[in-house]
This record gives C-alpha cells, sequence and structure tokens, in this order.
C-alpha cells in the first residue's frame, strides 16, 4: 500500500502537463482569431468588397472598377452583385476548381464562403431541390471571357455532388462529354479567342427527386455557317477539319481520300494559321473520339459523319473555269469521287446549273464562275449547318430522360456575348439582337424578383428608374417597320434587291429614330465616322457599326433546288433520312435566316420566363489573354455591355442587404447582452432587440416577415467591425470558460482514473495478501506433516510417516539420478542411502555396476583388447614393486615404440619384436647403441643387423647373465612395455626382479660393479667418482 503516494503524484504532473499543454492551444487559436480579425478589418481596402451591392459609390463606374481590380490583382477572380456573379478571366490555372473545393462549397449558405461559381451552382440545385421548380443559369460575355469554362465547371460540379448510380453516372458522363463534341464541331479560333463558340447553347439538366441527373436537352441557336467558307486573317474554320487531318488514322484518311496537311485544303487555309500552340488537334481528336463512342454513337454513324466532314473539305478544293460561252465547267474531277456518294455527273449537273421549274417543266440554267462558287460554298454551308443539327438531335437522343414522371431542371445558356468588331456584319447584328433580347429579360426578371421579395416580405416597393431597351428591341424586331421585317421584305421582293437597297428601305421607315443612324441621316461630325454602306444602332450598351454588305445573302441562306435535291442522294444512309426530311422542309417554305433566329429567341424567352433566373457574367482583362494584366478601358467597356450597372442599381434601389433573422442573429447576437449567448424568443423579436442596442436609425432598416432589410452598406460596415472588435473581447471570455471547463473536466477524469487505480491496486494488493496467508497456511501443514514424518521415519509405513517417507524415497532417487558415477572406477563414489532405501541401493548400485561393466566391455575393440592384457600382465609384474609405475597406467603400449623385424637367424619365421637400447661397458661404462631382438628361445643383442651376443632366458637370473663375460648392463626408454613383451614371448614372468636401491652386476667372474639410482630435475646417466654407474631420474621416470 506504499505505493498510493507515488501513483497520487504522478497523477498530479499527469494533470499539471495537460492542462498546459490545453492552455497553449487556446492561446494560440485565440491569437489566430485575433490576427484573422485584425486582417479582417483590414481586408476590405486591399482585396476590395466581395459584394458590389455592399460599395457605397454603387453609382460610380470608377468605384467599381477599382473594386473589380483589386480582387483580380489577388486572384478573386469571382464577385458577387447580389446573387449575380461576376467572373473575371485570370488566362492562367487556379488551384480553386478541386474535389476539395466542390465538398467546401456543397450545402453551404450562399453568402457564408467568397464568391466562388461552386457556390452558385450548388445554392441553384438546393434551391430546386427545396422548392422543387425549374432553375436556369445565363452565362454571358465577350468571345475569350470564360462563359464555355464556366459551363464546364457547372457540370463538373453537378457531377461531384449529385447522387451516384451506374444509370446516374452513364447520363451524368453523356452529359460532360456532350461539351468537347458541340465544341469540336461549334467552336472555333477567332482573333478574340482559341476557343470561340460559334453558335449559342442552352441545355436543360433534368434531375429526378433525389436530385439526381437523369437526362438532358440542347438547343443551338444560329451556327456560324459562314465560316465554314470564309475567315478572316488570324482565325480557323472549325476545330473538327483541323482534328481530323491532324488526328486521324492513316486508314481513316485513306478511306476519306483526305492528305495529312491542312495546306491542301482551301477551306482550311483562308485565315493563314492552320497551326496554333495553344491547340493540340490529335489530343482533342481522341478525346471527340472517346466522347462520341460514351454518347451512343454507332461505328457507321462516325464513319457517316466523318465521310460528310471530308466532302466539306473536298467542295472547298473544286474550281471552276469558264468555257467559251463564258459559263462554268468542271474539268478536273478528282475531288468529285469524294463528295458524299453522290454520283459525279449528278453532282457536276447541281454545281453547273440551276434548276427552274415553271408549271410541268423544268429547265436547267448554266452558271457563271462566280454563281457557280457561290452555288458550291451555299451546298457547303448547308451540308455542315444540317449535320450539326442532326448531331446535335443525335446527342439528345442518348440524353432523353425516358421516365415520365415530373422531372425539375436547372438550364445552362451559354450564349455568345455583345459583339463589336472593326467590321461588324450580319452575324454580329443577330448576336447583339439576342443580348438586347436577354438584357431586356435580364432587367424584367431582376426587377420582378424584387419586386415579388418586396412584397412577400411585405415591404412597400418603390419603383426604380433603369433604362429600358424596349425601344431598341422595337427597333430591331417591331412588325412592318423593325429592321428584321425590313429586311425580310427586302430579301422576298421580286425585283433586283441589293444590300444597298435595303438600307435605303431602313433610311426611308425609320428614320428620325434615336437609336438608329446612317451615313446619309447623320449630322457632319457623325458622318465622318461612317462608311456609305453603313448603319449605327445604339444600344443599350454602346454605339455598333455595321455593314449592310452580305445582310441579304446570309439572311437568304440561299441553296438552289438542285443544290437541296442533291443532298437527299447522299449514300450515307444514317443522314440520308434527315437531310430528306429537313429538305423537303426546306422546298415547302424557307423564312429567312432572322425570322428564324427571330422565333428562336422567342421560344427561349419563353423558356427562361417559365424558370428561375441565376446570372454569371464573364469578363475579358485583356485583349493579350495574358495573366494579371487588368485593362481598364476594356473592361469598363464590357461592364456597359453587360448591363453591370444597371443591375446593381436595380439591386441598390431599395435596399443593399437583406438577411433572414435566423442568419443575421447568429451572427451579430453578441453585440447585444440580451441576445448573447442564447436568445430564448422569436428571431425577429432577437433582431429587433440587436438593432435597437446597435442604435439603428429608423430609414437605415426595416422589418420584413422573414427578413431584416439594412438600406446603407455603412450600416452593415460598422455592424460587421464591431463585431470583429468583440471577437477579441469574445475570445478571453470564452477562453476564461474553456479553460476552467476544460481544466475541471480533466480533474474530474483524472480523480476518476486516480480513484479507479487505487481501488484496483488495493485489490490486488488484498488478492496477493490472501494468496500469502493461503500459501502459509499451506505451508504450515506441510512442514507439520513433515516434521511428524522425520519423527516417526523409523517406524513401521502409517499415516504419519507415509507422506515423509515417499518424499525420502523420491528425493533419494532424484538425487541418484543426478549424480551416478561416470565409470566403473567411481563405483565407490555411490550416494548413501538412507535405512529405508539401503536394499534398494544396494540392489540398483549392481545392477548399475553391471550395466557399466557391460556397456564397457561391448565396447572394447580387438586392438583394446589387447592393449589391456598387456596392461594386466605389467601390473602383475610391477604394480607395487616399482616406483613410477602407476604413471605409466594410463599410457597405452604402441607397436611403432618397439618395432618388428626378421631375424636371419632364427629358425621361426615372422617378425620378431625390437627394443632399441643403450649398452653400457662394463670397463668404464661407455654407452654403445644396439638393437634387442626377442625369440622364444633367446634375447639377441644386435648391431647394424650383426648379431653381438645371443642371451638364453635359462640362463636369466635377475639381471645377470650367468656366464663367462659377466653381466650385460642396458638402457631402454619403454622398460615396462619391453619387459612385459619379453615376459610373454619367452614366458619369463619370474625371471623379472624389481630392486630398489642400488644394484650389484658381475663386470667379470670374481669383480663387481654397481647402479646407483637417484632422483634429479633431468634424467641422465653417468660415471660416478666413487665408480658406480650413476642413473639420475626425474619425479616422474
Amino acid at each position: 500500500m506504499r505505493t498510493g503516494p507515488t501513483i497520487t503524484s504522478y497523477l498530479c504532473d499527469l494533470l499539471k502537463r495537460a492542462i498546459h499543454c490545453i492552455i497553449k492551444v487556446i492561446k494560440e487559436r485565440c491569437n489566430q482569431i485575433l490576427r484573422n480579425m485584425e486582417a479582417s478589418l483590414t481586408a476590405r481596402d486591399r482585396v476590395g468588397i466581395q459584394d458590389f451591392v455592399l460599395l457605397d459609390t454603387y453609382t460610380s463606374e470608377s468605384a467599381f472598377l477599382d473594386n473589380l481590380r483589386k480582387r483580380f490583382h489577388e486572384n478573386l477572380i469571382y464577385t458577387y452583385i447580389g446573387t449575380l456573379l461576376v467572373s473575371v478571366n485570370p488566362y492562367k490555372e487556379l488551384d480553386i476548381y478541386s474535389k476539395k473545393q466542390m465538398d467546401t462549397y456543397m450545402g453551404v449558405n450562399f453568402f457564408e464562403l467568397p464568391p466562388h461559381i461552386y457556390a452558385l451552382a450548388d445554392n441553384v440545385f438546393r434551391s430546386m431541390q427545396s422548392e422543387f421548380n425549374n432553375h436556369f443559369i445565363l452565362i454571358s460575355g465577350e468571345s475569350g471571357a470564360g462563359k464555355t469554362e464556366a459551363s464546364k465547371k457547372i457540370l463538373q460540379f453537378y457531377a461531384v455532388s449529385c447522387p451516384s448510380t451506374k444509370l446516374l453516372n452513364n447520363v451524368r458522363d453523356r452529359l460532360l462529354l456532350s461539351n468537347p463534341v458541340l465544341e469540336a464541331f461549334g467552336n472555333a479560333k477567332t482573333l478574340k479567342n482559341d476557343n470561340s463558340s460559334r453558335f449559342g447553347k442552352y441545355m436543360d439538366i433534368q434531375f429526378d427527386h433525389q436530385g439526381g441527373a437523369v437526362g438532358g436537352h440542347i438547343l443551338s441557336y444560329l451556327l456560324e455557317k459562314s465560316r465554314v467558307v470564309h475567315q478572316n486573317h488570324g482565325e480557323r474554320n472549325f476545330h473538327i477539319f483541323y482534328q481530323l487531318v491532324e488526328g486521324g488514322e492513316e486508314d481513316l484518311l485513306r478511306w476519306l481520300g483526305l492528305e495529312r496537311n491542312c495546306q491542301r485544303y482551301r477551306y482550311l487555309v483562308q485565315g493563314d494559321c492552320a497551326k496554333v500552340r495553344s491547340i493540340n488537334d490529335k489530343s482533342d481528336w481522341n478525346t471527340v473520339q472517346k466522347a462520341l463512342s460514351v454518347i451512343e454513337f454507332g461505328e457507321s454513324d462516325i464513319e457517316h459523319l466523318f465521310g460528310i466532314i471530308a466532302s466539306v473539305l473536298h467542295l472547298g478544293n473544286i474550281k471552276f473555269e469558264a468555257d467559251v460561252r463564258g459559263y462554268a465547267s468542271l474539268n478536273n474531277n478528282q475531288e468529285m469521287h469524294w463528295l458524299l456518294g453522290i454520283p459525279t455527273q449528278v453532282l457536276q449537273q447541281g454545281l453547273t446549273h440551276r434548276k427552274i421549274e415553271a408549271k410541268t417543266e423544268e429547265v436547267f440554267s448554266p452558271f457563271s464562275v462566280d454563281h457557280a462558287v457561290y452555288a458550291r460554298d451555299a451546298l457547303a454551308k448547308a451540308i455542315y449547318g444540317r449535320t450539326f443539327n442532326w448531331l446535335v438531335n443525335k446527342i439528345n437522343e442518348s440524353l432523353v430522360n425516358k421516365d415520365s414522371s415530373r422531372k425539375t431542371v436547372i438550364g445552362l445558356l451559354d450564349i455568345y456575348g455583345f459583339e463589336v468588331f472593326n467590321v461588324n456584319s450580319f452575324e454580329q447584328f443577330c448576336i447583339n439582337y439576342c443580348n438586347e433580347k436577354l438584357q431586356q429579360l435580364f432587367i424584367q426578371l431582376t426587377l420582378k424578383s424584387e419586386q415579388e421579395e418586396y412584397e412577400m416580405e411585405g415591404i412597400e416597393w418603390e419603383p426604380v428608374p433603369f433604362f429600358n431597351n424596349k425601344i431598341i428591341c422595337d427597333l430591331v424586331e417591331e412588325k412592318h417597320r423593325g429592321i428584321i421585317s425590313l429586311l425580310d421584305e427586302e430579301c422576298l421582293r421580286p425585283g433586283e434587291a441589293t444590300d444597298l437597297t435595303f438600307l435605303e428601305k431602313m433610311e426611308e421607315k425609320i428614320s428620325g429614330h434615336p437609336h438608329f443612324v446612317t451615313h446619309k441621316l447623320a449630322d457632319q461630325k457623325t458622318r465622318k465616322t461612317l462608311e456609305r454602306g453603313d448603319f449605327r444602332l445604339l444600344h443599350y450598351a454602346g454605339e455598333v457599326t455595321y455593314c449592310v454588305v452580305g445582310f441579304l445573302d446570309k439572311n437568304n441562306d440561299l441553296l438552289y433546288r438542285n443544290g437541296k435535291e442533291k443532298l437527299i442522294r447522299t449514300s450515307f444512309n444514317n443522314l440520308h433520312n434527315y437531310y430528306k426530311q429537313t429538305t423537303d422542309t426546306y422546298i415547302s417554305v424557307t423564312p429567312q435566316v432572322v425570322t428564324q433566329f427571330k422565333s428562336s429567341l422567342v421560344s427561349l424567352t419563353e423558356i427562361l420566363m417559365s424558370k428561375e433566373p441565376w446570372y454569371v457574367r464573364c469578363i475579358k482583362p485583356n485583349e493579350a489573354k495574358q495573366p494579371g494584366r487588368f485593362d481598364d478601358v476594356l473592361v469598363r467597356h464590357q461592364m456597359k455591355y453587360l448591363g453591370l450597372m444597371e443591375h446593381l442599381r436595380v439591386r441598390r434601389a431599395g435596399f443593399a442587404y437583406r438577411r433572414k433573422y435566423e442568419i443575421f442573429l447568429q451572427r451579430y447576437k453578441p453585440l447585444c447582452p440580451e441576445t448573447w449567448p442564447n436568445w430564448k424568443g422569436t428571431a425577429a423579436e432577437g433582431v429587433q432587440c440587436l438593432i435597437k442596442h446597435l442604435g439603428y436609425k429608423p430609414n437605415e432598416y426595416k422589418m420584413g416577415r422573414t427578413k431584416i432589410f439594412i438600406r446603407h452598406p455603412s450600416t452593415l460596415f460598422a455592424t460587421e467591425d464591431a463585431f470583429q472588435v468583440c471577437k477579441h473581447k469574445l475570445a478571453t471570455s470564452i477562453q476564461a470558460k474553456y479553460k476552467g471547463y476544460r481544466a475541471k473536466g480533466d480533474y474530474l477524469k483524472q480523480r476518476e482514473a486516480a480513484t479507479k487505480i487505487e481501488t484496483c491496486w488495493r485489490g490486488l494488493l488484498a488478492r496477493k495478501e490472501r494468496e500469502k496467508r493461503a500459501w502459509a497456511a499451506i505451508c504450515v501443514l506441510i512442514c507439520y506433516r513433515f516434521i511428524k514424518g522425520f519423527m516417526t521415519r523409523n517406524q513401521p509405513v502409517c499415516v504419519d510417516n507415509s507422506e515423509y517417507l515417499a518424499y525420502v524415497r523420491q528425493n533419494y532417487l532424484t538425487r541418484l539420478r543426478d549424480n551416478l558415477p561416470k565409470t566403473v572406477m567411481e563405483k565407490d563414489s555411490w550416494l548413501t542411502p538412507p535405512p529405508i532405501m539401503q536394499e534398494a541401493s544396494q540392489l540398483l548400485k549392481k545392477l548399475y555396476i553391471r550395466h557399466m561393466v557391460r556397456k564397457y566391455v561391448q565396447g572394447i575393440t580387438p586392438q583394446r583388447k589387447a592393449q589391456l592384457l598387456l596392461k594386466a600382465q605389467t601390473s602383475s609384474m610391477f604394480k607395487g614393486k616399482k616406483e613410477n609405475y602407476p604413471f605409466s597406467v594410463c599410457r597405452p603400449f604402441m607397436d611403432t615404440r618397439i618395432g618388428k623385424t626378421k631375424l636371419a637367424s632364427s629358425r621361426s619365421q615372422g617378425s620378431r619384436p625390437l627394443v632399441p637400447v643403450v649398452k653400457y661397458d662394463r670397463n668404464g661404462f661407455r654407452p654403445r647403441l644396439r638393437q634387442l631382438i626377442f625369440t622364444q628361445e633367446a634375447a639377441y643383442l644386435v648391431e647394424d643387423a650383426k648379431i653381438k651376443q645371443r642371451i638364453d632366458y635359462i640362463s636369466l637370473k635377475g639381471n645377470e647373465e650367468s656366464n663367462t663375460h659377466g653381466d650385460l648392463v642396458l638402457q631402454c626408454d619403454y622398460l615396462f612395455e619391453a619387459l612385459t613383451k619379453l615376459s610373454l614371448i619367452g614366458n619369463q614372468q619370474n625371471s623379472i626382479k624389481v630392486v630398489q636401491g642400488s644394484v650389484r652386476f658381475d663386470i667379470q667372474p670374481g669383480r663387481e660393479g654397481f647402479v646407483d639410482f637417484k632422483s634429479g630435475q633431468e634424467s641422465m646417466v653417468y660415471r660416478a667418482k666413487n665408480g658406480h654407474l650413476m642413473v639420475v631420474t626425474n619425479s616422474r621416470g
């Protein structure tokens, strides 16, 4: 239990460190809030205001332009005018379109985050789902301002944010991939934009009740067909022509009769810029191929489609020559082979003759060269225009929603912006007329939505002064007196009608109109800026001068009857039926182009009027398409064209700022002690209490049914600045509360944890104590039984000593197992048994010794056995007799020490033992090297294979030889081994005697000698001073 204080102190230290870390994090967070607060107070001066409605000088174009410039230079390309989004093309990649950015803007209040096209797209989508009504987004701006890219971004956002299933993914992919197909066939490089849309596009995206994209429909308007046959310098034809020539496979080009060289085709080189650095035609070709397969174009559809495109290129290369009568003729028919699969003769007649029907007769009138060229180009334009319409219809078939249940729709209108060129022709007239109608619709819908919001909130509507461009729209479209009516009349009237007669008719009918002027009607000063074939219209966005040259031809879009008939005879089956259907209609009744366009605009206006509007206004910052460059003059010009100031004036005519009570109260409630931190009443009452505390004047605001309306931006900015300052105080208060809350919470957690740890620790100690006591009780019982058994160990087995005796037996047998003798020689090391194991121990000892002996005997080899017999013989002769004998026991006898040789004089055959010896002369003891050979009868002393002396075994008596010569004195290094072999060979065991001390020997009969022995440091033999032979041996010698 002594660990308790240690754990408590550890927990206290841990708690202190945790509190320190929390305080550090809170300080960092508060400092960050303070930095953000200070930054927000100065951000308006640096990066401008994100909603133009909050501009103080909202009527000043300079203030508007300055705010737009500030944001552009900070890469903030989006700005609001209420719910209208202004987008400035940055001409560079910005990291604001990632999946993470999409997730950030999903489901967020429109004004909660900085302006972004994703915010507008998300708000449109959520409004559609919550209100279950239809909406449209109008994207407008000059060519190159980023309209197409804005449309793509909206589609990509819906592709990510909408629910996903296999079916919905197919529809989504088709919607997305319809863009590159339509861009390839409907976009081209112009002087202002490398990817300029040369047609208007309205796309409906259909959603089910869960918000999934289930279908779509595309409408196209006023394709610029004249681009097929003519391009200004620095411009290109439609992208698809260059993509086919540059990216098409070799087999496809060979089948179409094309070469991989744009310079070979007249329709592709008039602008003198077939190659553009920013356009990768090969890559775009692959994208189009993939898109066509996803949109479910069949292989035959794709082949015939590109066959038509190739036919247009071949058609442009047809050249006419004048025959002797001045009529057009075709001498080179090389290109005719590839045209639409139509027989060459039929097509040749259609290009060089005009068919005239008079009642039941048909007359073919030959063309002049100029008329033939006109007919050829008209045919090329007709082919491409109808192919484009067929393509749009085919895409619509793949996008059709087969579910008949009601669907909500979001429309995307990507249409050409207001165009003003150095020379403005029929196309610019139609485009600018379209923008006039859209501006009229825009003002009507904006005023309508403003008025409806005011009425819904119960606030008195104040009429807003604005420029009503109805006078310009009437000038263009009014029946019988409008420019369109006059143009159609001039196109249809009999007689010689020209562009100049059309101009004269306008001067006659609409002279005196304040928004129309010509060279003839202008004053002297204005006349200098107009050519005789020009007329000028004062549009809502400014003056535009139009050249009437080509107006009649382009409005007629004339294709001769036999040219129309040739289209029907195409061998491309997929397009044949569509050509036949459109041609039949075309022949029966053919309204002029501008009238068709007017009708299309009326239909489009009806579509848009049935939906809730949203707007994206795209602005081009400079003509050079350079990033970071802001051209004030150009941008100011576009501000006028797009009607941005007009829209801002409408939005600011009443109240600049409006928010729902709940949102306003949630943001600014810290500014009033009564509303902070929680307001108990309704949101409207809370806002009323809040603005009363802030001191709003009665003319600065209005209270609606669900919203508060603030008239002046300065009022809102003052409130916002007060809120930013209040944040610091709030941060301090929140910091204190948060510190206390977290510290208290952590303390309670730590205390609870400490209590749990102490409880667990005490329980653990108690359990260990209980286990110790139980073990002690068991040990006491065991000790008692052990002592009782020890005391009665010598008594017969009974209950008291049975366990003790069993323990004794087990203990003895265990110790015996671990201490058994290793060899037979260690049999005396057998453990002493207790009395109860005496008998068993003796029995075990005998068994074990027998086991070791048997094991030892079984392991003896024949060689080893022979050695042991020799050792036994040696032991019987020298044991106890020779002092150094015990040291020789462990040395085995070896044949290499005592060799074997054959003795020639011996009668017995075989080898005999030979022992190297040293013979000492009896007189003087001079040593002589000899070999001693043993036989069964005698021993021979040999020198260099000569027998020097024979020694018979029967004559041996100790170490002396009984003959007249005296005794032999010999020295042998392996005495025990040599004598043992001598005793065995000669059976002379009894003849070997071991003498202690000095040895006497006979030098000769009657004369004795002695050999003395002593111990020394090293062995040596020498003659001593007393005449004896002295033998010195070491201690082991």
